[in-house]
């Protein structure tokens, strides 16, 4: 039994997920929490890791994966040429292990700044100009304070091109 890789059509990673498991297959979909903003309002909704792709733990000698082309939802298995590509049971593990209990990954990067603490922009457009930090913005941006032009302006960066200011 090794691990490998299904591709969905777009958004059908749930159908997919459904109808492989009807079918008997063991299939796994990794998700994480994605920030969703609709009218004004801010939610947090389970979203797939990789969208449109998935995992499927079968036997290929034993079980009966050319069906699952004409699964519904289901684009193609990966393969090289028309034998399934085995991926790594590392990999698998690897994402299972950051798992929370609710079976989610967590993702998101948080800043470990307090507000007004001296930071750098290391890269970008901004890159060398230090800054307070103001606060996290949504996924993976924080808000920093900068002095431009003699006026304190507030600029969102992502938080990978921050560090602090030594």
């Amino acid at each position: 039994m090794r691990w490998y890789v299904v591709q969905t059509h777009a958004l059908a990673e749930n159908k997919a997920l459904f109808h492989l498991k009807r079918q008997g297959f063991n299939a796994y979909l990794p998700r994480y929490l994605k920030r969703r903003q609709h009218a004004r309002k801010t939610d947090w909704v389970p979203a797939p890791l990789f969208p449109r792709y998935m995992f499927l733990h079968m036997d290929p000698e034993r079980s009966r994966w050319l069906n699952i082309r004409s699964t519904i939802g289901v684009s193609h298995l990966v393969c090289h040429g028309n034998i399934p590509a085995p991926i790594s049971d590392d990999i698998i593990e690897d994402i299972r292990g950051r798992e929370s209990e609710a079976g989610l990954i967590d993702i998101r990067r948080e800043a470990q700044f307090e507000k007004g603490d001296a930071i750098q922009i290391t890269d970008g457009p901004l890159s060398e100009r230090v800054g307070l930090f103001d606060c996290e913005s949504d996924e993976d941006r924080v808000f920093i304070l900068l002095d431009l032009l003699g006026r304190e302006v507030r600029v969102r960066v992502p938080i990978e091109t921050v560090t602090a200011y030594q």
